[in-house]
Parts: C-alpha cells; sequence; structure tokens
C-alpha cells in the first residue's frame, strides 16, 4: 500500500467520524482530543500466484475511544468493506472499541 492509500483511509475516517480526532500512531504525549479514533498498521496480507505476491493488503487496528459506550461511528466502520469488530475494554473511563480494516 503506497502512503497515499493510507491517507486516503485517514480521510475516510475524518469524514465518517466527522471531526479530526483521528490519530495515526500517536506518540503517548501527544494531547488527544476525546471521542477520537487511534490506528495503526498491523499487518501486510499478501496473496501469492507462482511464488509471487500478486496482492498487498495492509491491515489496520482501528481503536475508538470514547466516554460513551456506543459510539455511532462503529457501525459506520462495519459497514464499510473488510471491517471486522474485535474487541470492547474500558480504561481511565473511556470504552475503547477496537476495530480491524483491512485498506
Amino acid at each position: 500500500m503506497s502512503k497515499n492509500k493510507r491517507l486516503e483511509l485517514h480521510q475516510k475516517l475524518v469524514d465518517l467520524f466527522g471531526n479530526d480526532h483521528v490519530y495515526y500512531r500517536p506518540p503517548e504525549n501527544l494531547k488527544r482530543e476525546y471521542p477520537c479514533i487511534q490506528y495503526k498498521k498491523d499487518d501486510i496480507e499478501l496473496e501469492h500466484a507462482d511464488n509471487i505476491a500478486y496482492r498487498k493488503t495492509d491491515r489496520y487496528v482501528l481503536t475508538i475511544i470514547d466516554k460513551k459506550p456506543d459510539n455511532p461511528v462503529i457501525n459506520k466502520l462495519l459497514d464499510l468493506p473488510m471491517c471486522s469488530f474485535n474487541t470492547h475494554y474500558e480504561s481511565n473511563g473511556f470504552n475503547h472499541d477496537v476495530l480491524t480494516i483491512y485498506y
């Protein structure tokens, strides 16, 4: 995946979320605004034919962080192709919903 493809995903997340509180691999000292989406590349899936990789698809882990337990962006994200829900947990008074998307 090219850098432009990652930026395309970033813009899609901003559009779905309705604000720019979308962070790609944020450093620990970054002051984030909540609710927000944090995401990072987790893997690259390769498909082979004749021992040649002919398709490479990046896998991203998205974490939606919100005080509310049911942020509406979760359902919007799950409507995207190749997106699935992984888990939910609470930490420091925030709800964290973790999804995976191939993009």
